[in-house]
């Protein structure tokens, strides 16, 4: 189940999100159908995975549970699923093309998950591919080549709005992962001055250090909006961090725009602010055009990326479908194998009530057996793995049956 920028609004995604991840996971992970599951969140997307015998259905009431309408909410199967992992992991699913941030974000909510206890070999096996193919698509292509990201975006945004950012004032709030990528965007640009606000005092001023800006505590962001040009805001404070009040206070008796940038989910400034004169507020949804433009440019990095994938995702089919041969190939060995010692031992048993049985022959006995069974399932073997590498799924639900394995496994 997918919610991204391309369909969503921000206020639509924040309305489609309820709890944090770790309740999330539990929740979905509880339904009886559900035998696994990860979920992705970050500024402009919302992803839920499941491994299900009933995927569809439990996508659905789980996006009807969380008030996601149904013209954002885009559900895929089994293969398209896989594709769009490796396609996000590579950044051209991203706001910002190439970006690099999305394959840390996947690293985390798949480290998340498996603290958890809702990883399984499924999505194990696909999540450590679509790292791996990000990883790739980074080293193999140029498409994070002078890779930008949603802070240095919210840059770009206002240097264009602005003619420019040459001599103006800049408030950055919050310094945290996106906060700290608007302040490292804006080193590279002449302004006049750079002020960091956060929550930590200290954590501003280690990162107003590393740029050349100027650390402010938090109570004081009144007097630095009433001298900003642009706030740029990124936190990730569960409620408003600027209010229309704290605006309309701030600005008061002032005739120059202000331009308000809001890149937080969920958001940090107040709605209402746009109402107020010579305020000017843009979210997530007005870096589109920037994605526009940066699409542009790495279009032709983008087709030699989705080459890779289409590479990968072959490679990925194979290894799911030795896993099942692998699987149902493991209880036929596990199966006939306990027969071999039930027998074994009945030998044993026999022979000794004659004479005694020593360890070296029972080490021959063992030996004996062993090798019998091996050669017996060796060609088995070879049939069942060349049957799912051609998708002969008849020969391997006859195998089940045959031996009453589980060929769900």
């Amino acid at each position: 189940m997918v919610i991204t920028h391309t369909k969503a609004s921000i206020e639509e995604m924040e309305k489609a999100w309820h709890g944090d991840i770790e309740y999330v996971l539990k929740s979905l992970y509880s339904h009886e159908y559900v035998y696994e599951c990860a979920v992705l969140k970050t500024c402009n997307r919302v992803e839920v995975y499941v491994v299900s015998p009933k995927a569809s259905s439990v996508l659905f009431h789980f996006a009807k549970e969380m008030g996601a309408s149904s013209h954002i909410v885009e559900f895929y199967d089994h293969e398209d699923s896989l594709k769009h992992l490796l396609r996000l992991a590579s950044g051209l699913e991203s706001m910002i093309v190439g970006e690099d941030q999305i394959l840390g974000q996947i690293k985390d909510l798949y480290t998340t998950a498996k603290n958890v206890g809702t990883i399984g070999p499924a999505l194990d096996t696909a999540f450590s591919k679509a790292i791996q193919v990000g990883k790739k698509a980074r080293t193999e292509t140029r498409i994070n080549k002078g890779s930008v990201s949603i802070g240095s975006a919210a840059v770009d945004l206002a240097d264009e709005i602005l003619g420019g950012l040459t001599g103006k004032n800049i408030l950055v709030i919050g310094t945290g992962e996106m906060g700290t990528l608007v302040a490292r965007a804006l080193a590279h640009k002449d302004m006049d001055v750079v002020y960091l606000a956060n929550r930590t005092f200290e954590t501003a001023k280690q990162l107003a250090e590393e740029i050349g800006g100027d650390a402010v505590l938090f109570d004081n962001i009144d007097e630095c909006i009433r001298n900003a040009d642009v706030v740029i805001s990124a936190t990730a404070a569960p409620h408003f961090v600027l209010r229309k009040s704290t605006i309309e206070k701030a600005i008061d008796g002032r005739n120059k725009e202000l331009l308000l940038i809001d890149i937080a989910t969920p958001r940090d400034i107040e709605p209402g602010v746009s109402d107020i004169g010579h305020v000017k507020l843009h979210n997530i949804d007005s870096l589109r055009r920037i994605n526009e433009k940066n699409m542009e440019m790495r279009r032709g990095e983008a087709k030699k990326v989705e080459a890779l994938i289409e590479e990968e995702f072959e490679l990925l089919n194979t290894q799911y479908k030795r896993q099942k041969a692998d699987g149902l190939i493991s209880q036929l060995y596990g199966q006939v194998h306990n027969v071999r010692e039930r027998e074994k031992q009945r030998a044993i048993n026999r022979l000794s009530s004659y004479h005694t049985i020593g360890d070296i022959e029972s080490e021959v006995l063992d030996d004996l057996t062993h090798s019998i069974v091996n050669k017996i399932l060796a060609e088995p073997t070879k049939k069942l793995r060349k049957a799912t590498e051609n998708d002969e799924d008849e020969l391997m639900d006859t195998a089940s049956r045959l031996f009453n394995l589980d060929n769900k496994k």
